[in-house]
């Protein structure tokens, strides 16, 4: 392997447009960052992907009262503890890129910005920390640790489709968790406690009742801002609900042609329709 080729293996395309280091601190950093096939790499990314679940949880159990009431001040530590974690890890991103601005301009150099700016704008705007949830987007970062890998063929077209769909069935709960979270920590501000809405994990079990076209009743949106969020959210419904049955549907019909076997054709008179150990052609007698 050509030592270019050594350079790129192992990394995200979006990566190597933001620059590779060629030595020192910088380069050592990158690695530990952007690799994630090195031990340190995934050892970093799986760190981080720690933090963002558990500052996600922070945020939520802060907006629950009795938890504010007996946990406030730990909670604001944490929250503040996260804030410069992340914020840190953007400055890093940063300093070990050749070309800082291109990251910075990048879907996650986005994501990782908005991921610390809430907590800063919540000094001038309370309320505004509820947005923190918008953490929950950086956890697309796991597409770099999963390798998607050859499933084994099964004897039983179901078992076999179920598990060569079930990486994109994880993905869709992903997509779907994402959503019911953001949608949730929206209408938990849109309404407010006086509406029902009283915490972000109550307005999340609102937007899953919603989103799954359950809808139970118990809690309903009052203003005219948050009932065309519902709205929005029941017509989205419609869609998920059809996607994990396309995705099974889609595996089981390409299960299914590709155990029938192919027709073979003759390369001397383009004559189709052979058995699969026939050894001459039916028409010209010409070997297969």
């Amino acid at each position: 392997m050509s030592k270019a080729a050594k350079i790129t293996a192992g990394r995200m395309p979006q990566a190597l447009d933001f620059g590779i280091p060629e030595a020192g601190w910088r380069r050592r950093l990158y690695t530990i960052i952007f690799e994630s096939d090195t031990v340190a790499g995934k050892r970093f990314d799986l760190l981080l992907l720690g933090a963002i679940v558990l500052s996600i949880g922070v945020v939520a159990l802060d907006s629950v009262a009795v938890m504010t009431e007996r946990y406030g001040t730990v909670l604001n530590i944490l929250e503040w503890f996260f804030t410069l974690v992340f914020l840190l890890e953007y400055l890093a991103r940063l300093s070990c890129v050749r070309r800082p601005v291109r990251y910075a301009h990048s879907f996650f150099g986005i994501i990782d910005l908005l991921s610390v700016v809430p907590s800063f704008l919540a000094l001038f705007f309370p309320g505004a920390h509820a947005f923190l949830d918008i953490r929950i987007l950086r956890l697309l970062r796991i597409f770099r640790i999963l390798k998607l890998v050859a499933y084994i063929r099964e004897y039983q077209l179901l078992g076999q489709a179920l598990r060569a769909s079930r990486r994109k069935i994880l993905i869709f709960l992903t997509c779907v968790l994402m959503i019911v979270i953001l949608m949730g920590t929206a209408m938990y501000v849109i309404e407010g406690a006086e509406n029902g809405f009283t915490s972000i994990p109550t307005s999340v079990y609102w937007a899953i009742s919603t989103v799954t076209t359950v809808g139970f009743g118990d809690i309903t949106p009052k203003t005219d801002a948050g009932r065309a969020l519902a709205s929005v959210m029941m017509l989205l419904g419609w869609g998920i609900l059809a996607v994990p049955t396309g995705i099974i549907s889609s595996e089981l019909t390409a299960q299914h042609f590709s155990t029938r076997p192919l027709p073979r054709r003759c390369a001397t008179c383009r004559s189709d329709g052979h058995q699969t150990d026939a050894q001459f052609c039916k028409d010209c007698g010409t070997a297969l």
